[in-house]
């Protein structure tokens, strides 16, 4: 599982969630503009894969914040 997410946080970056946001943006920019007219689904699929890569990125930092810093719970 380790593995896993050191190779996934090496392809994953910021820099991949930046260019689907400018994607987004070119896409609808050209679609308002009439330049071309293509399906919405393709603005949707790349929304969905710009929420599974910045799900990603919280994940592997989340996971690396937990392992840094226990956090002990005291019963009450």
């Amino acid at each position: 599982m380790e593995k896993t997410i050191n190779t996934f946080n090496g392809f994953a970056k910021y820099e991949v969630f930046i260019l689907v946001g400018i994607l987004m943006t070119i896409g609808t920019i050209i679609k308002l503009s009439g330049i071309a007219d293509f399906s919405s689904d393709w603005f949707w699929l790349l929304a969905g894969i710009g929420l599974v890569v910045e799900g990603g990125i919280s994940l592997v930092k989340q996971r690396r914040f937990d392992k840094k810093y226990k956090i002990v719970e005291r019963k009450s």
